[in-house]
């Protein structure tokens, strides 16, 4: 008996070396380009990572960006839904402040207590900077992983995710999920495709490629109701078209035909609308002749915040020196008070003023 534990022992001591080597061979940057060029995949050993760490872990909570769009809930409760269906027995738990009013026909997030966060992983998805998480605990999560597709400036995970080629951030699930080939679920698929339509313009933003198409595909071969997702984000009560019909009659222009408004919150009471329905104004602006840059500007109770859009021309830049970032054609900024509105103008004529002097056939 005495020699039976030995031996077990003994066994145990070989697994334990073999399971520690095989960590440090797979963690090291010859294996992953080995086996990235081995896939054709530069993510792969990324994407194998985050496998592993799902697995390895029995809680797992899902972040995202304060202030969601159709995206960051999408890709939160979708990845949710995988995560279940692939490891059923895991505890998995989508996290947010509460939902706009817009979104709050996709589905429900979950409420914990922070005891829930003692030994999980918490993964964080559509978010660029750790500073917008919602409801932050990445301090009290073991482990930290972020899934993404804007620019990257913080790579705040122990394992980063970021495709910044891909259109929104369920893009960079759906391709995970099928390349690892994980199922997806009728539901996930719900949730996911909600994020791809929200996050592309209904694909005609210029991130949209064959693989987002492709992956879309993915989504849509699993039986989802389209009607019924393009039925609850894009229809609108009657004060909203009162107030795009206002927006149009007010929209201003600068030297060099930056278009943009400034949307107080007396205007936003006066239609009777909220800030998420007069911020989506933005897209009002989208198709003027000449206006390559347009901006909207939302007034809060203790800040003004920026949306910009563009088309040819970068307007992320722009963004980045007033408090923001995002994509190189749609990003957010904010600044404190009214007078601060003229020197946004002023920015974003003088790029547009260069743009148009050396991208003459570009308007």
């Amino acid at each position: 008996m005495e020699i039976k534990e030995k031996l077990n022992d003994v066994k145990n001591k070989i697994v334990d070396a073999i399971n520690e080597t095989s960590k440090k061979i797979k963690s090291s940057e010859e294996y992953a380009e080995i086996n990235n060029k081995l896939h054709n995949d530069e993510f792969r050993t990324i994407k194998e990572q985050i496998i592993d760490k799902i697995e390895e872990y029995d809680t797992i909570i899902i972040h995202r960006h304060v202030r969601p769009d159709g995206d960051a809930i999408g890709s939160a409760l979708g990845l949710r839904e995988l995560i279940k269906t692939n490891w059923p027995d895991k505890k998995v738990y989508a996290v947010g402040e509460k939902l706009p009013e817009y979104l709050k026909f996709v589905g429900m997030q979950d409420e914990i207590d922070d005891k829930e966060y003692d030994g999980a992983l918490m993964i964080v998805v559509d978010t660029a900077t750790s500073d917008r998480i919602s409801l932050n605990k990445m301090d009290l999560a073991k482990e930290v992983i972020k899934i993404d597709h804007h620019i990257v400036t913080d790579n705040y995970g122990s394992i980063n995710l970021v495709r910044e080629n891909y259109g929104s951030c369920s893009l960079v699930i759906t391709e995970l999920c099928d390349s690892m080939k994980l199922k997806i679920s009728a539901s996930a698929a719900r949730y996911l495709y909600l994020a791809v339509v929200t996050d592309t313009g209904r694909f005609k933003y210029k991130e949209v490629d064959g693989t987002a198409l492709r992956l879309a595909s993915i989504l849509l071969d699993k039986g989802i109701d389209t009607e019924e997702i393009f039925s609850n984000l894009y229809s609108k009560d009657k004060e909203t078209y009162r107030l795009q019909a206002y927006v149009f009659q007010n929209i201003k222009y600068s030297e060099n035909g930056v278009a943009y408004m400034f949307m107080t919150k007396r205007i936003m009471k006066r239609f009777k609308v909220n800030l998420e329905d007069a911020s989506n104004c933005v897209n009002l602006m989208d198709s003027i002749k000449g206006s390559l840059i347009w901006i909207m500007f939302i007034e809060h109770d203790d800040e003004i915040r920026i949306r910009f859009r563009s088309r040819f021309v970068p307007c992320v830049g722009i963004a980045s020196k007033f408090y923001g970032g995002g994509h190189e054609n749609a990003a957010g900024g904010r600044i404190l008070n009214k007078k601060e509105i003229k020197k946004v103008i002023l920015e974003a004529d003088q790029v547009l003023k260069e743009y148009k002097a050396n991208n003459e056939d570009k308007f």
